[in-house]
């Protein structure tokens, strides 16, 4: 879990630097993908799951 954790966290971290950069090319692409993927074997996962449906059902009833 240790291991899982640091690996989450580097890949956040090279992910937020490429956006500071605004230079996001298909190797970038590829890291964010793998931080996806590593996130999503966290403990955090349901939360996230859970935040990114109230987050649509939210906008799915705004109305413009």
């Amino acid at each position: 879990m240790i291991l899982s954790v640091s690996g989450v966290v580097l890949l956040g971290v090279i992910v937020f630097v490429y956006f500071r950069k605004d230079s996001l090319k298909a190797s970038h692409a590829i890291i964010c993908t793998l931080f996806g993927f590593y996130l999503s074997s966290t403990a955090i996962a349901p939360s996230i799951k859970a935040g990114g449906a109230s987050l649509a059902s939210f906008l799915s009833g705004v109305k413009i």
